[in-house]
C-alpha cells in the first residue's frame, strides 16, 4: 500500500462568482496602489485570504494498491515446431523467459500453448471432416486470453514460434493490441527444403477419362533445378516423371473407376533438406460415370415390359434405347411397306457399329425369330468378354429350342435350361450365397435369418435350369435357381429365370422389392463400386475410421491401418453374416489413412480432414510474416540462435524494443483503497486572519 498527496479545490461558491469576486478585489487593490494609499498590501492580503476561503483548498491523500502488469507468452506447438532443433529451442527459451520475468515483482506472466492438434481424448467431440484446414492459429488464442486482461495492465506478448503463423492480421488494428508484440524465432536460417504444392486439382472426373492437376515443386535454400515426381493411383498404377522446380506443371491422371480415386504425388527428397513431411501430397478425384447407355430389347409385348422401362427411365443418369419386336421377319400378311407404322430393327447399327457404346444390354423375353443373325450374337459374346454386360430376363421361350441358350450366347450364360417349365405359385428366396452378395443381401422384406421366410408376393412360373457357373443368389420352386450372376472375361452377365417380377410391381400377393432388386442387378452389371462382392472399403465417420470387407466367404482376418504420420496398427474385423466384416477405430490425425488387406493385396484409402495441410506448405523459419505486426505494435523479432534477448520494463510512451532487448511496458496501474482530505484554510482561521489584516490596514491608514 502506498500514498500519494495532492492539493485539490472545492469552491464554496460557483466558479463564475468566485472569478467575479477575485476580479473586483484585484481592481480595488490596483486602484489603491495607483493612489499610493497606505495599507494597500494589507488590504490585498486580506482579500487574498477571503478568496482562498471561498476556493476552499484541501490536501488530498490517496491510499493506492499497485496492480501487477500482465505479460503473455504464446508457445507455438504446431506440427512444424516438432522439427529439430525447434522443440529444444522452444523449451529453453521458455525456461529462460520465465526465470527472468519471475524477478519482476510487479509483473504477472501467463503462458499460453497453442497450435497443437487435438489429442485423441478430445477428438471424440470433434469431427475431423467438419473444419477446414486453417493452419497455425496463434492470434486466435492470443485474442481469447486478451479478453480477460484489462488494457491498462497489458505489458506485452511474446511469441515462441518458427514464424509460420497463418492467422496473422494484415492490420494491427484488427486485434487492437494495447502493448508490444514480440517474437523469438526458433529454428535455423537458410536451411534447404523442397516441398510439393498442389495448385489446382479437380474434385470430380468422368470414369474412363482423365483429370488434370497442377503442381509446383518449390525449392528453398538452393536446388538442382529438376526433381523426379511419382504419381500413384489407389496404391498401384505408379508412374514417374521428371519436372523442373519452381515452375507450374499440369499432369493428367486417369479416373479409372467410380467413387474416390486417390492419387498420391511424391517428389524425391533433396540432399540435406529440412523435412520430408511436405514432399508428399494426396488428392481425391471422385469418379462419376457419364450418362450410362442401356439397350433394352423386348422380344414380345408383355406386362413386365413396363417394369423395365419405368425403372430405367426413372434414373436421370441412364440413356435408354428400347426396342420391342412387334412384327417378326417371318410375318407375311401382305401389308404394303408404305402403310406400316413400325420401323425396322436397326440390327447392324446396334450390334455391330455401336455395340461397344452401350454399358448394358437387356434381353427381355427375347427368343430367336430371325431378327439377330448369328454373327451379331457372336459380337455380343465378344462385347461381354471385353467388358460389357448382359442381363437376360427369360420367359417360356427360354425352355424351348428358340431360347438364347441355343445360340452363341449359350457359351457365356451361367444357367442351362432343362426344357421344363415349373408352373406353380412360389415365393422367391435368397440363397446362402445371396445373403452375402451385395445384390441380394439385406433386400427389403428379406428374413433376418436363413430359416425365415421372405415377406414377398408369389410368382407363378419359373424356367427350370441347372447352374453351370456363377453364383445363384435367389431360388424359387423346388429350390431351383431364379437369379444367377457371373463374370465372363472382363464383363458380367446375369440371368433372371422368371418373367413374373412385374407381379411385385403390381402389388400382387403383397408385392416385393422389384425396383431395388433390378436396380442393384443393373448397377452390379455396370460395375458400381458399392456393389462389388469382393471388396475392401473405408470411410471416415466423424472421429471414427470404419472399415468394411465385403466377401462371399466368412473372413475375419485383421487389416493393416497406416496413419498419416506413418504409424501402423492391425484392426480386427468382425463378420456380420451378410457378406460384411466390419471394424472401426478412433482417429485423431487429419490426413490420408491407408488400409491394406495383405493377403488379397488390396489397399484402400480414407481421407480425414485436409489431405495437404497448410501447416506443412512451408516449414522454414521466417520473420517475414510477423515483422509487420511487430513493427506496428512497437515490438521486435529476434532469433533464438542469436542468443536470448534482454528483457526491460520501459515506461509508457518509451521505446519497447531495441538491439538485443525486448520491452514489456511498466504501466503502473493501481486501485484506490482510501482517501484522506485535510483543509488547508479552515473557515474560522481564515476569517480571523482576514479581519486582523483589515484592522491593521485601517489603523495604518489612520496613523
Amino acid at each position: 500500500m502506498t500514498g500519494a498527496a495532492s492539493i485539490v479545490f472545492a469552491p464554496l461558491v460557483p466558479l463564475w462568482l468566485l472569478g467575479a469576486v477575485g476580479a473586483l478585489a484585484l481592481g480595488v487593490v490596483a486602484l489603491a496602489a495607483w493612489k499610493r494609499a497606505r495599507g494597500t498590501v494589507l488590504r490585498a492580503a486580506a482579500l487574498a485570504v477571503l478568496a482562498g476561503l471561498l476556493a476552499n483548498p484541501a490536501l488530498k491523500e490517496e491510499l493506492r494498491e499497485p496492480l501487477k502488469d500482465i505479460a503473455v507468452i504464446v508457445v507455438d506447438e504446431s506440427p512444424s515446431q516438432d522439427i529439430a532443433p525447434r522443440p529444444a529451442q522452444t523449451e529453453a527459451a521458455l525456461k529462460s523467459l520465465t526465470a527472468r520475468l519471475a524477478r519482476e515483482d510487479d509483473l504477472e506472466v501467463r503462458i499460453l500453448r497453442a497450435g497443437k492438434p487435438p489429442a485423441a481424448s478430445q477428438a471424440a467431440a470433434t469431427d475431423l471432416n467438419a473444419p477446414r484446414d486453417r493452419g497455425t492459429r496463434l492470434f486466435e488464442a492470443l485474442s481469447r486470453v486478451q479478453g480477460d486482461i484489462p488494457p491498462q495492465r497489458f505489458a506485452g506478448a511474446i511469441l515462441l514460434t518458427d514464424g509460420q503463423v497463418h492467422d496473422t492480421p494484415k492490420d494491427a488494428r484488427e486485434i487492437a493490441l494495447p502493448g508490444p508484440l514480440h517474437a523469438i524465432l526458433t529454428g535455423t536460417r537458410n536451411l534447404r527444403d523442397r516441398r510439393l504444392v498442389i495448385e489446382q486439382a479437380a474434385s470430380y472426373g468422368i470414369v474412363g477419362e482423365t483429370a488434370t492437376l497442377t503442381l509446383r515443386i518449390q525449392e528453398t535454400g538452393g536446388g538442382t533445378g529438376r526433381a523426379r515426381v511419382t504419381v500413384t493411383r489407389d496404391g498401384a498404377d505408379k508412374r514417374t516423371t521428371e519436372l523442373a522446380t519452381d515452375f507450374s506443371h499440369s499432369i493428367d491422371v486417369d479416373v479409372a473407376h467410380g467413387g474416390p480415386n486417390v492419387f498420391e504425388i511424391e517428389v524425391e527428397p533433396a540432399e540435406g533438406e529440412l523435412t520430408l513431411a511436405n514432399n508428399r501430397a494426396a488428392i481425391v478425384v471422385n469418379g462419376v460415370r457419364d450418362r450410362l447407355r442401356v439397350l433394352l430389347v423386348s422380344g414380345v409385348p408383355h406386362a413386365g415390359e413396363r417394369v423395365w422401362r419405368n425403372l430405367l427411365k426413372a434414373d436421370p443418369a441412364v440413356d435408354l434405347v428400347h426396342f420391342t419386336i412387334l412384327r417378326p421377319p417371318e410375318k407375311q400378311d401382305g401389308t404394303p411397306v408404305n402403310e406400316l407404322s413400325l420401323i425396322a430393327f436397326p440390327t447392324r447399327e446396334l450390334f455391330e457399329e455401336k455395340l461397344s457404346d452401350f454399358d448394358l444390354i437387356i434381353f427381355d423375353r427375347y427368343h430367336r425369330r430371325g431378327v439377330l443373325p448369328v454373327n451379331y450374337l457372336n459380337n455380343i459374346v465378344k462385347y461381354v468378354q471385353d467388358g460389357g454386360a448382359i442381363l437376360e430376363a427369360g420367359g417360356p421361350a427360354l425352355a424351348t429350342p428358340l431360347g438364347l441358350f441355343r445360340t452363341p450366347l449359350g457359351e457365356i450364360l451361367p444357367m442351362r435350361p432343362t426344357g421344363r417349365m415349373i408352373e406353380q405359385p412360389f415365393r422367391a428366396a435368397v440363397t446362402d450365397a445371396g445373403r452375402r452378395h451385395p445384390v441380394t443381401a439385406r433386400l427389403p422384406g428379406a428374413p433376418a435369418t436363413a430359416d425365415g421366410a421372405a415377406d414377398w408376393g408369389r410368382w407363378l412360373r419359373l424356367v427350370d435350369s441347372e447352374a453351370r457357373r456363377g453364383i445363384v443368389v435367389m431360388k424359387g420352386a423346388d429350390d431351383r435357381p431364379v437369379l444367377a450372376l457371373d463374370r465372363v472375361g472382363k464383363g458380367r452377365i446375369a440371368q433372371l429365370l422368371s418373367d413374373q417380377i412385374w407381379l411385385w410391381a403390381r402389388g400382387f400377393d403383397g408385392g416385393g422389392p422389384q425396383a431395388e432388386l433390378l436396380r442393384r442387378t443393373a448397377h452390379w452389371l455396370m460395375k458400381e463400386p458399392d456393389l462389388e462382392e469382393d471388396d475392401l472399403r473405408a470411410e471416415i465417420q466423424g472421429t471414427r475410421l470404419a472399415v468394411t470387407r465385403q466377401s462371399l466367404e466368412k473372413d475375419e482376418r485383421p487389416v493393416r491401418v497406416e496413419t498419416p504420420s506413418g504409424k501402423t496398427q492391425d484392426l480386427p474385423l468382425v463378420d456380420r453374416g451378410d457378406g460384411r466384416a466390419t471394424g472401426a477405430l478412433t482417429i485423431s490425425e487429419p490426413g490420408l489413412y491407408r488400409i491394406t488387406d495383405e493377403q488379397k493385396k488390396r489397399t484402400v484409402f480414407a481421407a480425414a480432414g485436409a489431405l495437404n495441410p497448410v501447416e506443412f506448405a512451408d516449414v522454414t523459419t521466417s520473420d517475414r510474416i510477423l515483422a509487420p505486426m511487430a513493427r506496428a505494435t512497437g515490438g521486435g523479432l529476434v532469433w533464438y540462435a542469436d542468443g536470448m534477448p534482454d528483457i526491460r520494463r520501459p515506461q509508457p510512451g518509451r521505446a519497447t524494443a531495441g538491439r538485443g532487448w525486448l520491452g514489456l511496458k511498466a504501466n503502473g496501474d493501481y486501485i484506490v483503497r482510501g482517501i484522506n482530505e485535510t483543509s488547508l484554510l479552515p473557515a474560522l482561521l481564515a476569517m480571523l486572519l482576514a479581519l486582523g489584516l483589515l484592522i491593521w490596514a485601517w489603523r495604518r491608514e489612520g496613523a
